[in-house]
């Protein structure tokens, strides 16, 4: 058996914290529609996580702050009319600051704010529907209200 060799590609899992949990942000594809995260190719010597920021700015409008390291990766067929190339994307969470109301590929996709469930249950992938349950689980800290009495004393408390 023939063994081709993977593609690399780039992408940004762009997430928020919520009062019910966190969202995360899902674009739709050009062709197929189908709900995806923003990725992309290798930009020469662009680092990764570079890659994955600029292509969650052009294709879903996205600003906000990017880890450094990938949260894991997923595997996926990329279909042309011509031919599929078996492709390996790593998957860089990033905490969004702000949507743009006009971005680059605005006319040609959809996106919109979900459950980590509901964006699992989306996706196409099975290895992209666990890491995004597993990076919402894991890797993204839940804010937590300190207890009241804990507020009070954080506040009166001087060094002295």
């Amino acid at each position: 058996m023939v063994q081709m060799k993977l593609k690399k590609q780039y992408a940004a899992l762009p997430y928020k914290h919520s009062k019910s949990g966190n969202r995360f942000l899902l674009i739709t594809s050009r062709e197929s529609r189908r709900w995806v995260v923003p990725k992309g190719w290798p930009m020469g010597s662009r680092p990764a996580e570079d890659v994955a920021q600029i292509e969650a700015a052009e294709e879903a409008g996205v600003v906000g702050e990017i880890q450094k390291r990938p949260a894991g990766s997923f595997r996926y067929k990329k279909i042309f009319p011509d031919k599929k190339i078996s492709c390996e994307v790593a998957v860089y969470p990033l905490k969004v600051a702000d949507l743009k109301d006009e971005w680059k590929e605005k006319a040609e996709r959809t996106r919109r704010w979900f459950s980590a469930k509901e964006a699992a249950a989306l996706v196409r992938e099975p290895e992209l529907s666990e890491l995004i349950l597993e990076i919402d689980k894991r890797f993204i800290k839940k804010r937590k209200k300190q207890p009241k009495k804990l507020q009070k004393k954080s506040k009166t408390f001087k060094r002295g």
